[in-house]
Parts: structure tokens; C-alpha cells; sequence
């Protein structure tokens, strides 16, 4: 939670008393991709006191909304500085902001730019936000940025899993490809894995991963044993690849708020019973052979 802006009232350029407002949150990342792409223009930047978090997150949280946007006008002195009533917010963050309520408390006119900060430039220009510039877009390469991040939040994880597959044959490899696999499959594959619940999106993709090590540990002959322990690899790397999936909820468009709060206590439970159900199966095999049941 360090990544945030002082809010108040910044000038990009030499601002006039006729240039433009944008409004933005004071999470450094949204401040930075705003400013960044305004090379060359005169304006103000008005931000939000968000607590550092995104304009999407915020509106929906309500911290980037009508009253603190009317405070945030009031406690500038924006009017003062402003031939002007007119303040550009990001599409985003409309489900927190009622325009004609600012309006009414402090005559400013509220208008809605484009959803990502990129189409700002083309929208000042034009005067127009198009189409293409309201709709929130994830494609594969929106989806393939997610990746480095997770990647960077397991690192300490990925250290010990490839030193353990270094030490660790079959099994050390095998978890590394399913971790990798879960990182860097699951947000390329998004669209196409079955379901519309992310967590399940990762079960399956789980199950698929592990499908091929089952298939090569049974290309010998299926007995109780090594059914036991494919089952055992099934429950715990489905569970695994799911809760991936579930870190997935609150970087995409596909789910909201109560969304994520849903699917997390939904499949919380399960994940953690694979798991350990698993994890159990796979020490009676490995009990059981030491015991001589195989």
C-alpha cells in the first residue's frame, strides 16, 4: 500500500486558466500512466484521495466518488484557478461518481473520458470518446502482463521448488511445470478453459497439466498403487492450479466485487479439502508401500 500520490491539484506543463482537468486516483501506477501519456499538453491533474487504490477498484469501494471528488475541488481552490466547470474522470470510475450531484454542490460539470489513459491524447483532440475507447478490453496481451506479476509474488516459492526439482526427480519437475503452467497458461488460455468462475478455470487446467505425468507414470501398468498416488497428484495440483486461478479474480474484468468475496469463500473450502485430501493419499501410498500393501 506505499504506492500512493499526495492528493491535491497538479499542473502538467504550464496549465491555463482555460486548460483542462483530468481527474485520477492517488495510486501512483493510475498517476503515472495518466501523466505519462500527456507529454506536451497544458493541464491540470486533480487527484483523488483513494487510499492508493485504482479508479475501477475505488469507485466500486466508494472512496473515488461524489463527495470526495466535491472535496477535492472545494479544497483546491479549483474554481478560483478555472475560467471553466468542467472536469474530465475517467470512464472507470462512473460507478462512483454522480455528475449531477457535483454539479449542484459545486458547479462543475462532470464528463466521462475513455477507459484507458493511452486514448486520452486522440480524446482531447477529437473532443470525442469513441466506441473503441469506452470498452474495457483483455486480450492476450492485457492478460499476459498479470503473469510477471504473480511470477514476481511466488519467487521465493519458485526458488525452493526448482532447488527441490534439482533433488527431487519427477515430482520436482513436475510441480515446477504446474506452477508455471498455472502462472503463465492460465491467463493465455483464459477465454477458452470451461467455466465462468475463474477458480474452476484453474481446476481444470490443473487436471490438464497433471494429465500427461499421470498418463506416463500408468504407460506401464495401473495398479492400486500408482492409482493412488495419480489421484493423490490430481486432488493436490487441481487444487494448487485452482488457487491460482482464485489470485486471478481481482486483476480481471470478468468478475466484480461481490464477485470475488463469492467465489473466494465458495471455493476456499474445496481447494483446501483437495488439498489436503491429497496430501493425505499421497503419505498412505507411500505408507502403504513401506508396509508392504503394494
Amino acid at each position: 500500500m506505499g504506492h500512493r500520490v499526495v492528493p491535491g491539484l497538479y499542473s502538467l506543463g504550464s496549465p491555463q486558466r482555460s486548460s483542462i482537468v483530468l481527474v485520477t486516483a492517488n495510486y501512483t501506477l493510475s498517476f503515472d500512466a495518466l501523466r505519462s501519456c500527456l507529454v506536451g499538453v497544458d493541464a491540470y491533474i486533480l487527484v483523488l484521495d483513494t487510499e492508493g487504490i485504482n479508479v475501477w477498484c475505488a469507485a466500486a469501494k466508494g472512496t473515488f466518488g461524489t463527495d470526495e471528488l466535491v472535496r477535492a475541488v472545494e479544497g483546491t481552490g479549483l474554481a478560483e484557478k478555472l475560467d471553466h466547470r468542467r472536469l474530465i474522470l475517467p470512464q472507470l470510475g462512473a460507478a462512483g461518481v454522480s455528475a449531477w450531484e457535483v454539479k449542484e454542490r459545486c458547479g462543475f460539470k462532470v464528463e466521462y473520458g475513455p477507459v484507458r489513459a493511452d486514448d486520452v491524447p486522440r480524446y482531447l483532440e477529437d473532443g470525442e470518446c469513441t466506441e473503441g475507447m469506452r470498452t474495457v478490453r483483455f486480450n492476450m496481451r492485457d492478460r499476459m502482463v498479470l503473469a510477471p506479476v504473480e511470477l514476481r509474488n511466488y519467487r521465493l516459492w519458485l526458488l525452493l521448488l526448482i532447488v527441490g526439482g534439482a533433488l527431487v526427480p519427477f515430482y520436482g519437475p513436475m510441480a515446477i511445470t504446474l506452477t508455471l503452467g498455472g502462472l503463465f497458461l492460465l491467463p493465455a488460455l483464459l477465454p477458452w478453459l470451461p467455466g465462468k468462475v475463474l477458480t474452476v478455470k484453474g481446476m481444470v487446467l490443473g487436471a490438464l497439466l497433471t494429465a500427461p505425468f499421470a498418463l506416463y507414470q500408468m504407460s506401464s501398468g495401473t495398479d492400486a498403487f500408482t492409482a493412488l498416488v495419480v489421484l493423490a497428484e490430481l486432488l493436490l495440483f487441481s487444487s494448487w492450479v485452482g488457487y491460482l486461478g482464485l489470485n486471478f479474480t481481482g486483476s480481471t474484468p470478468f468478475t466484480s466485487r461481490t464477485g470475488v468475496r463469492k467465489e473466494i469463500f465458495t471455493f476456499v473450502p474445496p481447494m483446501v479439502i483437495m488439498a489436503v485430501s491429497g496430501t493425505a493419499l499421497g503419505i498412505a501410498a507411500v505408507l502403504g508401500t513401506a508396509a508392504g500393501w503394494f
